[in-house]
């Protein structure tokens, strides 16, 4: 098996609802995150999948989280956005445009400050 990881950033505002404390006010965050492919034969060229096409992938989904709140986003709409639920969103936005059968999405890991992640992955 072959993984290739991709890391992106972002910042966004969110507040989490029905939460007794400080997050429950809104504030920012700088997220960084992480998508894992994977796959099991490379092309003949030697790769997996260009790393270029991976990031441009995540790009186009993240613009749409960038410099927002993202309880405002349609994803968020019904459920809080967490790390673990912008993980989540990221991961399934990722594994529908990705248009490559022989790979597939591994992970998605949001890390909302530098000590704090959370991981999706569906197994």
């Amino acid at each position: 098996m072959y993984e290739l990881i991709v890391e992106r950033d972002f910042s966004a505002a969110h507040y989490l609802r029905g939460y007794d404390g400080a997050c429950a006010r809104m504030h920012g965050h700088n997220y960084r995150v992480e998508v894992s492919v994977v796959g099991t034969e490379l092309r003949t060229e030697g790769y997996l999948i260009d790393f270029g096409d991976v990031k441009a992938l995540c790009d186009t989904v993240i613009e749409q989280m960038d410099h927002r709140m993202l309880n405002e986003l349609p994803a968020f709409a019904d459920s809080n956005p967490t790390s673990e639920g912008i993980a989540r969103h990221i991961y399934e936005e990722v594994r529908t445009r990705l248009d490559d059968p022989a790979v597939s999405v591994q992970h998605v890991r949001v890390w909302e400050t530098p000590g704090q992640s959370a991981i999706y992955r569906e197994d």
